[in-house]
């Protein structure tokens, strides 16, 4: 439903070499309604034929207006500077060229901005993985629809939404605090933004209202900054933003600026840690950059980050190369953590992280169950069937008193998760535990298209371990032996299934099943996108 107050939002929307999707993108600002006054099209000297576009869209459409920069910025803060001095509305929303604005997106950001007089007001935001148009919530659970937040270091963890785009600004604000983005070629211009609106202390409204659809296309020829992480200069440009930002913040509030550390110790971190791939001169180019950014932190900061953060920067610390195990270290990055093992035991008798690096892992015997780095294994046992065997952690599940398992299917476009019967756990020979489950693919694919599931699936696989004392830790599972090999299972329902276990990036198993014929087509063609795209980013 569309407002009838008169138009009050200016939404700016930057360009560059974007000529086959801007059109999408201003198209969804105008079919915002009446309540968006003007879509300013920055174009930031393209060298396609947005200008084209965007001046045929400015013909037909009297609220679009084109700004045309005459060379290239190199970033993306430039042209939303030059947007915000365009801008007349009392709001401004930014909005990028390849990504789209939700039906009732302005409406819903307008409506709770005045009601509680917010010169910020936020709403949700979804990453849509193209072209499987698998929507992932972002920062799911952060905010609170219909709650207002009267000074920023009220929440410090909202400083781990480092979006410009999902969030309404109220113009005057914006110029009486003299905000704007970074210009030039600065790569995360909306960290040092975002950190600079928050510095400023607004007041902040929330809705519940979806307001971003945040396009991801990763097999694109030209991949966004947030997922172009195969060159250091990329994790420079985010150190540099995050240390811009973590000033910012940290003059304005101690209590921001030490959660902004933590943030980056969270979360960058370990999401670049865990991408870290296999070329070694990438891996000492990164360890020595992020050593040297380390050194930087307070030890304050270090320690009220989570244990499995603390660990990775000990170890970090420890070694100016990357340590023969560097595998644990990126698997203890990922999400879930997982500690794999061997677990060795410091001069002291407490868990380190080895014998060559005796890293003190502090912490781990106060960790609740459920925040434990399990690391649990799954290998073929006989057709249908997999062997679990969770392994111990200095003792810490044995205290719990491990009973069942039980794997959960989850399928990566969403939906609801399927989950097998739990099955008991055994005392195995290795000091851990192990059972047989069955592991029955062609159930699963029949599950999948009763959910609505086409084509290819594709399921993330987790185990939940449950213990006599009510506690449960669930992580994901490790692959081991043959249970990564393509087999074609015969099915009474497709006639033949093609399944496709694989180790994600993180190192925890997924699967791709192919049900029938048109599955089959589908995989194949996936997998030859897959391999173009990869041939390409080389």
């Amino acid at each position: 439903m569309n407002s009838s107050k008169p138009p009050t939002v200016s939404v700016v929307v930057i360009a560059y070499n974007d000529a086959g999707l801007v059109g999408e993108a201003v198209s969804s600002a105008l079919a915002q309604g009446p309540v968006v006054a003007e879509v300013i099209a920055v174009n930031d000297a393209s060298s396609d034929d947005t200008a084209r576009v965007l001046d045929e869209l400015a013909a037909a459409h009297p609220r679009v207006r084109v700004l045309h920069r005459t060379e290239n910025s190199g970033g993306c803060g430039t042209p939303r500077n030059d947007g915000i001095a365009a801008a007349t509305a009392p709001y401004v929303l930014f909005l990028d060229s390849d990504d789209i604005l939700p039906p009732g997106a302005a409406d819903a950001l307008v409506r709770t901005a005045e009601e509680h007089r917010a010169p910020v007001t936020v709403g949700a935001a979804v990453r849509r993985e193209l072209p499987q148009r698998h929507d992932v919530p972002w920062m799911p659970g952060l905010y609170t629809p219909g709650d207002v937040i009267e000074r920023p270091a009220d929440r410090p963890e909202l400083v781990r939404d480092t979006l410009c785009v999902n969030k309404l600004y109220a113009r005057a604000f914006l110029e009486e605090h003299g905000l704007r983005f970074p210009d030039g070629r600065f790569v995360y211009e909306d960290f040092v933004f975002t950190s600079r609106v928050l510095a400023a202390a607004p007041r902040i409204a929330v809705t519940g209202e979806l307001v971003y659809v945040w396009h991801v296309r990763r097999g694109a020829a030209q991949v966004s900054i947030s997922l172009d992480r195969k060159d250091v200069g990329n994790w420079r440009s985010r150190i540099e933003a995050h240390r811009t930002a973590a000033r910012n913040l940290a003059a304005a509030s101690p209590v921001l600026g030490r959660a902004y550390q933590v943030k980056f110790l969270e979360y960058d971190l370990p999401m670049y840690l865990r991408e870290l791939g296999e070329d070694p001169a990438y891996q000492a180019a990164w360890w020595t950059l992020t050593r040297d950014y380390l050194a930087t932190f307070a030890q304050e900061d270090v320690e009220a980050a989570a244990a499995h953060a603390r660990w990775i920067v000990r170890v970090l610390r420890a070694t100016a190369t990357p340590p023969a195990d560097l595998e644990r270290l990126t698997r203890l990055a990922a999400d879930p953590p997982r500690l794999l093992p061997p677990y060795a035991v410091g001069a002291a008798g407490g868990p380190v992280w080895s014998e060559e690096l005796p890293v003190e892992l502090d912490g781990l015997p106060g960790l609740p169950v459920a925040a434990l780095p399990v690391t649990v294994d799954a290998e073929p046992a006989g057709r249908g069937a997999v062997r679990i065997r969770v392994h111990e952690l200095y003792g810490r599940l044995a205290e719990a008193g491990p009973r069942t398992v039980q794997l959960s299917f989850l399928p990566r476009a969403g939906g609801e998760p399927v989950r097998a019967q739990p099955v008991e756990l055994r005392p195995d020979a290795q000091g851990g535990w192990s059972a047989l489950m069955p592991f029955r693919l062609a159930d699963l694919a029949v599950t999948g298209r009763r959910q609505g599931l086409r084509r290819m699936q594709a399921w993330n696989v987790r185990a939940g371990v449950g213990c006599a004392d009510g506690s449960e830790v669930t992580t994901a599972l490790r692959p081991r032996g043959r249970l990564l090999r393509r087999r074609a299972l015969p099915s009474s329902r497709y006639g033949v299934l093609l399944a496709q276990p694989y180790r994600t990036g993180a190192g925890a198993l997924a699967l791709r099943l192919a049900p029938g014929p048109e599955g089959a087509l589908y995989l194949v063609r996936n997998r030859l996108h897959r391999a173009r795209a990869a041939r390409g980013a080389r």
